[in-house]
């Protein structure tokens, strides 16, 4: 057993890591399955850095049964993966927490359907630009890779520039009012 607070040691090193708060267990599992499925908004917070976005969106179900994420004018279906599990526990169409990590936000084009920020501060990485943002009334961050930019910002990015975005419905974590996992 390896106590520590530092998650990049725990991540690394663990087989298995349990995450605490106030004395009290959150989530037990191999670090992957921590970070691919937080079991409520404190793990999904804790684990990752920079840290996982967080935004207030809704689950809606359509017409066809298949339960979507909308947040700001943008529609994201989810994965069949995520679908089952929504469906197995019988989740009705709520107000959520919507969660995207950093490197899971895509720069597109603006249009419909999109998310639009507006740039605050970048940081370069070498490899990766960290991207700070103000987008849906929130701070929010976007890692992405200087080769996947070069084109489209040969620039690169300014104060206050206007940034369209996105995210895949695989990479949606979905939360309850109450902080916990809709998928189980």
């Amino acid at each position: 057993i390896y106590v520590t607070h530092d998650q990049t040691e725990a991540m690394t090193l663990g087989d298995r890591i349990v995450i605490m708060r106030d004395g009290f267990i959150q989530q037990v599992g191999t670090p992957q399955q921590v970070f691919d499925h937080p079991s409520n908004l404190f793990v999904a917070g804790f684990i990752g850095t920079p840290q996982m976005n967080f935004f207030d969106a809704k689950l809606v179900k359509g017409a066809d049964g298949k339960y979507a994420v909308d947040l700001e004018g943008a529609h994201v279906v989810l994965s069949e993966e995520k679908q089952a599990r929504l469906a197995a526990n019988n989740v009705a169409p709520q107000e959520i927490t919507l969660g995207v990590r950093p490197e899971h936000i895509s720069l597109v084009p603006a249009g419909e359907g999109t998310i639009s920020g507006s740039v605050d501060v970048t940081e370069m990485m070498g490899s990766a630009i960290h991207l700070h943002m103000q987008a849906c009334g929130k701070d929010i961050i976007a890692v992405v890779q200087t080769l996947d930019i070069a084109a489209d910002y040969p620039n690169g990015f300014s104060l206050g520039q206007q940034i369209a975005f996105t995210f895949g419905g695989n990479v949606a974590h979905l939360f309850g009012k109450d902080g916990l996992n809709l998928e189980g």
